[in-house]
């Protein structure tokens, strides 16, 4: 089941998983044309789809039933619904970092409540959290949103010691800046100092299979962005300085990271 995946890095994932023989999906967005022609492309008799706020508060009973009755068994969760509202914090204030962690981590964590029982009874399985590299590295105006991919990963190392003797395996995948219609990042690939920082959303569904089907931990996309979370530890000091100096000011004029690819959860407002 995939949250997120009416659009780029959640269509990217279905399609991925939906290559492999036998693979059968739900998808799970709030805009209910695009999954209904994402599960015609690939195969409706093996494609289930639920249009569905996740905010909304019955939404984790809803997508609970459909799964169990449509497919009785769930083998990976692939949480990748999320949402950004860029603010600085005087501006945004609570209210913003209230609405971001709805969408982020509170979302997240209420549909996996609702599946939990559904991944044991099918273990071996997988969760597949899909945080960022702001979790790990954060910048002005990002606050809100790195704190709730930070509460992501964190959780998600918690459910990983959890969950591993009931045979669920949680791995966590961080992407950095994804190009996609929302954000072609065309900003960054013009420049090739900066082009090198951006991926696809095919490679970052490949490393979510990875991190689901293949168990794997932990993956970062593009892979070298594990670099600046190493070095926010070791030199905490000198990252505050470059993010908060010239050297940040390509990096600060978007949101940042893979908002743009799973902001079909809150661009259409909070959400999908």
């Amino acid at each position: 089941m995939i949250t997120g995946a009416s659009s780029g890095i959640g269509e990217a994932t279905a399609r991925r998983i939906a290559r492999e023989p036998g693979s059968s999906l739900v998808l799970v967005a709030r805009r209910q044309q695009r999954l209904r022609s994402l599960a015609e492309a690939l195969g409706a008799e093996r494609v289930s789809w639920l249009a569905v706020d996740l905010t909304d508060e019955v939404a984790p009973a809803q997508i609970h039933n459909h799964v169990r009755e449509r497919h009785g068994r769930l083998d990976l969760l692939v949480n990748n619904a999320g949402a950004a509202w860029r603010a600085r914090f005087g501006d945004g204030g609570y209210e913003n970092v209230r609405r971001t962690m709805a969408v982020n981590f509170d979302a997240q964590l209420r549909v996996t409540e609702a599946l939990l029982g559904l991944l044991r009874s099918s273990a071996p399985s997988a969760i597949v959290n899909v945080a960022s590299t702001a979790a790990r590295v954060a910048r002005a105006g990002t606050g809100a949103y790195s704190a709730s991919k930070a509460a992501l990963a964190a959780w998600s190392d918690a459910l990983s010691a959890e969950e591993h003797a009931n045979g669920v395996h949680v791995g966590l995948v961080l992407p950095g800046f994804i190009a996609t219609e929302g954000f072609p990042a065309t900003e960054l690939t013009s420049r090739p100092l900066t082009s090198w920082i951006v991926s696809t959303p095919e490679r970052a569904a490949e490393a979510i299979f990875q991190a689901g089907v293949g168990r794997r931990p932990e993956r970062y996309v593009p892979r070298p962005y594990a670099l600046a979370a190493a070095l926010r530890i070791l030199t905490p000091g000198l990252v505050r300085r470059a993010l908060g100096g010239s050297a940040a000011a390509v990096m600060t004029t978007t949101t940042g990271a893979d908002l743009a690819d799973r902001a079909e959860q809150a661009t259409t407002p909070p959400g999908d």
